[in-house]
């Protein structure tokens, strides 16, 4: 053992200490706000040299650093998303040149994936990874419609918590952003009595259908249709539909569909958005608009619009009257995805 003490001495210049100056460091952005801690690290041997390829952030990391790596081959599948939060080095920037007097947190040299261009389903999966205060400072920094979306793709566990974390007006305005059907999912994991005051919030024909839905009363299409949606004239050509797209699919709930109505709202036909596209410029839309229409009465069941999502694969049904006068239009999700499917 006393030979051992000759090789005890300061670190070659520029070396760096894994223990003392890199593990368990926080991982900040280039706004020094913290992402993620370091919990080890991945090398290659190359020429007889160990080079650093990334730093693994992630829970199986930690697992190892403890000695229980044994544990993640119980607790996670190989396919498991935890076993891939890695930060290339190449991200990393260049740590201090005097690093014996370094404390500090190591830090990005480019900014994550901004939020935006995540999808929902993906950040909702990284939502519910963080601890909840984590969870709050991100979801607080997306715009309204983005985390309107992420809240539906949320665990119900994690949606309480969230929901619980966050100021009422934040919550109300999260939904508003949605249909009737996805608030109902949404304020059916919450306590009622928390439900109740959201309800009383929202304006009385919205808080109508989503007590209705959450309730499982008159369970017909109208309470989850939505009234948000393209609705143009059959004479305009797709150049002008298209021309015009940017502005009339703001804040619709169905965009893939432009509904073709007379001035009194009745429906003549719909368009698909891609058969636009292909048309000529020129071309009215009553004459490349499908007169055939699918669609539902305002006292169709549940049961009768699955089976029509079913049978042929429509991303949206409109809703209308005997004089073909239109109400709303169904989303396919409102049906077929969302948690409360009352279609049995």
């Amino acid at each position: 053992m006393d030979d051992l003490e000759k090789y005890a001495n300061e670190p070659p210049e520029g070396a760096a200490l894994l223990k003392d100056q890199i593990l368990d460091k926080k991982v900040l952005d280039m706004e020094d706000r913290e992402v993620e801690v370091v919990y080890d690290i991945k090398m290659f041997l190359r020429n007889g040299k160990l080079y650093v390829s990334e730093v693994d952030t992630s829970r199986t990391g930690l697992l190892r650093r403890m000695g229980l790596k044994w544990l993640t081959n119980i607790l996670y599948q190989p396919s498991d998303k935890l076993n891939e939060q890695t930060i290339p080095w190449t991200y990393v920037q260049p740590l201090p040149s005097n690093l014996s007097t370094f404390r500090g947190s190591i830090k990005l040299n480019v900014l994550k994936e901004k939020m935006s261009e995540i999808p929902p389903v993906d950040l909702a999966d990284i939502l519910e990874e963080l601890d909840n205060e984590q969870r709050v400072k991100i979801f607080n920094e997306l715009e309204p419609e983005h985390a309107s979306d992420t809240l539906e793709e949320i665990d119900p566990n994690v949606q309480r918590a969230l929901i619980a974390s966050l100021k009422k007006e934040k919550v109300i305005q999260l939904i508003n952003q949605m249909t009737p059907a996805q608030a109902a999912d949404i304020l059916a994991v919450l306590p009622m009595a928390e439900a109740q005051t959201l309800l009383e919030s929202l304006n009385p024909e919205m808080a109508r259908k989503v007590t209705s839905i959450m309730q499982k009363h008159e369970e017909t299409v109208l309470n989850y249709a939505t009234s948000k949606f393209i609705k143009v004239s059959p004479d305009i050509t797709a150049e002008q539909a298209l021309a015009d797209f940017p502005k009339t699919a703001k804040d619709k709930d169905v965009i893939m569909y432009l509904y073709v109505c007379d001035p009194d709202g009745k429906l003549l036909g719909v368009v698909d958005l891609r058969e636009v596209l292909k048309a000529d410029d020129k071309a009215l839309l009553k004459d490349i608009m499908t007169t055939m229409v699918i669609s539902l009465s305002p006292t169709s069941t549940l049961k009768e619009a699955s089976d029509l999502f079913e049978r042929y694969e429509f991303r949206a049904i409109p809703v209308v009257d005997d004089n073909d006068k239109i109400f709303g239009v169904l989303p396919y999700r409102d049906v077929m995805k969302l948690t409360h499917q009352f279609v049995e």
